[in-house]
């Protein structure tokens, strides 16, 4: 059974009154959303956490106490009030309390307000800096509650779940030593060990590694996890992980298990059914739509089109390393405006292409901004091996492969978006699997790990350790929803010969090795089980289910894009004495307080 103890101040939430209750004596509070005066009548929008009641004040019908204290409140101010439950005269369907009013026989302000810097209403005239300035304020907005009640029900069901299935949650530590691999770390200096820092986590893995050592077969937590990176709408500094580790498991258990946990999620949170997920190799997810994280809710996969395009004479073509054509469906009826709108758009730094070919019918006749080097019959082969008809249109990109497919992909979900075909509410998700263990940097001229260091190499690959690293296929999988990465992880390395191996392969000396990861090395010689893992962006994946491109606003107190922020005014100095306990000394010009 469930309770709901509203304490003294009120007999009923403000979103909970309804026609069956006129004629009750009930107590509100809350905060005054809006006022409106008639001279005789006034009415007052009476809000808290669960929605709006409508408070109704009228002359010959109120103690003119109550008429006095009415006329001195504002915008959010907090006050409690008793009275009766009435039916509404001029009923509002757009609130789940439409249907009634209450008439107060008290009226008491418990809390006066200054006039807030910008309207708490659904639609805020506040631009973001200024909400998140004063998010406290910010928070009071329905659309913000709402999202913060999905988060909640999100981590509840996670949890509820994830202890079905036989998962125990553990806590992880937050000081820890730092790694050289993945993103920049924020470090902590320590005040009893001069000269030397803990790091907070990116990740709880090589812990999460060590509990199944010890034997805990399958642990989960909800985690908060830190990287020093540059932000973006779904990046922050300080985010939400569902981390998750089994023992004795292949690729197909982990994704059954996780296929389930976010079955459940959009069941019971969304009440939505997910379809099946598809399963997808990264060579071909990179082949078929450009990257790693396809949107597969439309079609417009790429074609590869080297082997019609090539050889020509045509210098933009036979120069490059890849020709990928995108069948652009309707745009058959775009005009040579539009068209160049297009290119402007792919030309633009943040995409990185130089230009873009079209071929499309006319009159039921082929054209194309290249068409005085190819020939009507090869135009047409394009549009076949596109699968391109006469009411489309087949735009065409060149280049380096790497910047070509990247411009490519982000060419085809432009165009997905402009032609509707990303619907809001529609969900494909996919495993893309089969990863590169390896890139190469060639600024440091060594291979880093693709997922991380301790990800394990899919067998029988014996042959490419020395001849060919980066060809290298791991054991890592990741979990995708309308081109959106939701979760990622791997079967992990459980032999210490084969992380020496790898160690080896990323370039670090045996005693780097050693001092940075030996004590999970020392523990993979103590009888390690197979296992593996993943884990989940959970600020994403609540920003997805909730139909937002920025996991700010399901965030209670983000950073902006500066990882400032701007309510605390933090990062920001310290005082002389907390540098001197810390042995630590800031260069002039840095900030201390």
């Amino acid at each position: 059974m469930r309770h709901n103890f509203l304490g003294m101040y009120r007999t009923h939430n403000c979103g909970e009154l309804r026609k069956e209750n006129i004629g009750q004596k009930v107590q509100l509070a809350g905060w005054v959303q809006r006022i409106r005066d008639k001279g005789s009548i006034k009415w007052i929008d009476l809000r808290d956490k669960f929605g709006i009641t409508q408070l109704i004040l009228e002359e010959g019908k109120c103690d003119g106490n109550i008429l006095k204290t009415a006329s001195e409140l504002g915008r959010e101010y907090v006050i409690q009030t008793e009275g009766e439950v009435v039916e509404r005269y001029s009923k509002n369907p757009d609130i789940q309390t439409g249907d009634i009013e209450i008439r107060p026989n008290t009226l008491k302000v418990l809390s006066v307000s200054k006039t807030p810097p910008f309207t708490i209403e659904e639609e805020s005239d506040g631009g973001e800096e200024l909400r998140m300035k004063y998010r406290y304020l910010d928070l009071r907005r329905p659309p913000l509650q709402n999202n913060l009640q999905l988060r909640h029900k999100m981590l509840q069901e996670t949890r509820r779940a994830l202890d079905e299935f036989g998962f125990m949650e553990i806590e992880t530590p937050f000081l820890i030593k730092s790694t050289p691999e993945g993103a920049r770390d924020y470090v902590v200096p320590s005040r009893l060990h001069e000269g030397e820092f803990y790091a907070l986590p990116q990740s709880p893995q090589t812990f999460k590694q060590l509990l199944m050592i010890s034997g805990y077969d399958k642990y989960f937590q909800i985690v908060r996890c830190f990287r020093d990176e540059d932000l973006r709408a779904d990046r922050q500094p300080e985010f939400t992980q569902i981390d998750c580790e089994m023992s004795f498991v292949e690729i197909r258990d982990v994704m059954d298990t996780f296929e389930a946990l976010v079955s459940r999620l959009f069941k019971t949170v969304l009440d939505l059914e997910l379809p099946a997920f598809e399963q997808l190799s990264y060579a071909d997810s990179m082949r078929r739509f450009g990257n790693d994280r396809p949107d597969t809710r439309f079609g417009m996969e790429l074609c590869h089109l080297n082997d019609l395009t090539q050889g020509k004479g045509f210098k933009v073509f036979d120069n490059a390393e890849a020709v990928i054509g995108i069948p652009f469906t309707g745009g058959g009826s775009y005009s040579r405006k539009q068209i160049d709108a297009l290119t402007d758009w792919v030309k633009r730094p943040q995409i990185g292409a130089m230009g873009l070919v079209y071929v499309k019918y006319v009159d039921g006749e082929l054209k194309s901004s290249v068409d005085k080097f190819f020939s009507k019959e090869e135009l047409a082969g394009w549009m076949e091996k596109a699968e391109a008809g006469p009411d489309d249109m087949l735009l065409i990109l060149a280049g380096e492969k790497a910047r070509t497919l990247f411009a490519a992909s982000e060419l085809r979900l432009e165009l997905g978006s402009r032609l509707g075909l990303r619907k809001p509410g529609e969900f494909k998700p996919l495993w893309v699997y089969d990863f590169p263990m390896f890139e190469w940097d060639e600024e440091e001229k060594r291979f880093n790990a693709i997922h991380h260091p301790f990800t394990s190499p899919k067998d029988n690959q014996e042959q490419l350790w020395e001849k060919d690293p980066g060809s290298l296929l791991a054991n890592a999988y990741d979990m995708v929803i309308n081109g959106v990465e939701v979760g990622g992880g791997s079967i992990r390395i459980h032999r210490r010969d084969m992380q020496e191996l790898v160690f080896k392969a990323l370039g670090f000396s045996k005693e780097e090795a050693e001092e940075k990861f030996g004590f999970l090395m020392e523990a993979l010689e103590y009888g390690a089980p197979p296992h593996g893992g993943i884990a989940f962006g959970f600020d994403r994946l609540c920003a997805l289910m909730g139909g937002a491109d920025s996991i700010r606003d399901f965030i209670a107190f983000p950073k902006n894009n500066s990882a400032r922020d701007v309510m605390l005014n933090s990062p920001s100095g310290i005082s002389p004495k907390q540098l001197d306990e810390l042995s630590l000394e800031i260069s002039q010009g840095s900030k201390s307080s």
